[in-house]
């Protein structure tokens, strides 16, 4: 079903299951403030990396239609899961339909195109969810864009966000889970200088992931490298850019419950968040 939506312009959609994709937005944020921003997790039915492709679609479509409805003429789905399991049915089925001057971009592809500009040996460490991991959705994009010139080897790190959500990203007690999964990492590979953090949630790690791996390894995280691709999107299309509200603002919607997301949401953005109860 088409959108009719008449306003000459909207906010920046940015989508994620939870609050990963929080460190995405506030990239963009830094990067481009002059944008308004309507950022929407869908906490009640997070995660979405145990589910399905088939769960993962469907639960993506909602939330951008849910998007759409709201005026966004352009959503960034600051979600792995989403990125890898969604994004290339959403672009080829779905918004033709919906409309086709509308825009979906996922952080997938923004973050690959990064990687070759980093690597020195050619040889990636790839640190995401079980569900990113087994999607292969990296492994995919790296071979389209560079063939075999990059070496990609992959490890699940299934514990860090349970971590991370449950507030003890700081805390001791997540030192063994960080050595552990670094550690199998650079064992499977010991010649990777490029690490990436596939996970959105994963830079609230980063200064554990930094100790456990050698200095000369390059730790990538995504918020920056989307942000700087989101800037040249918008350089390059003018017809999407214009329609993006220009009032340096954002607000925040929920699945979940609005009070527990906002405590967790000001861990992550590092300053007190407002947030609005949605069901989609």
């Amino acid at each position: 079903m088409p959108f009719t939506d008449t306003a000459p312009q909207g906010p920046i959609g940015v989508f994620d299951s939870g609050y990963g994709g929080l460190t995405i937005l506030k990239e963009i944020q830094r990067q481009l403030p002059q944008y308004s921003y309507l950022y929407l997790g869908d906490n009640a039915r997070a995660p979405y990396g145990t589910r399905s492709f088939e769960v993962v679609y469907r639960f993506t479509l909602e939330a951008v239609r849910y998007l759409f409805s709201q005026g966004c003429r352009l959503v960034i789905l600051a979600c792995n899961t989403a990125s890898a399991k969604a994004l290339r049915s959403i672009q080829q089925c779905d918004l033709p339909a919906i409309d086709p001057s509308r825009r979906v971009l996922g952080v997938i592809r923004p973050t690959v195109e990064q990687i070759g500009l980093t690597t020195r040996n050619g040889h990636i460490g790839l640190l995401a969810t079980q569900g990113t991991v087994s999607s292969r959705s990296y492994d995919m994009e790296i071979e389209k864009i560079y063939g075999n010139r990059l070496t990609i080897t992959s490890q699940a790190a299934p514990m860090w966000v349970p971590l991370i959500e449950n507030s003890e990203a700081l805390s001791p007690g997540a030192d063994y889970f960080v050595e552990k999964y670094t550690s199998a990492l650079m064992n499977a590979d010991p010649q990777i200088d490029t690490i990436l953090l596939g996970c959105t949630h994963f830079p609230m790690l980063y200064n554990k992931i930094r100790a456990c791996v050698p200095p000369h390894v390059e730790i990538l995280c995504q918020g920056g490298m989307v942000a700087r691709s989101l800037a040249d999107y918008l350089q390059r299309h003018p017809e999407i850019e214009s329609r993006c509200l220009k009032e340096n603002s954002c607000r925040y919607l929920t699945t979940e419950n609005p009070e527990a997301f906002s405590r967790l949401a000001e861990m992550f953005m590092g300053k007190p968040v407002s947030v609005n109860h949605v069901a989609l």
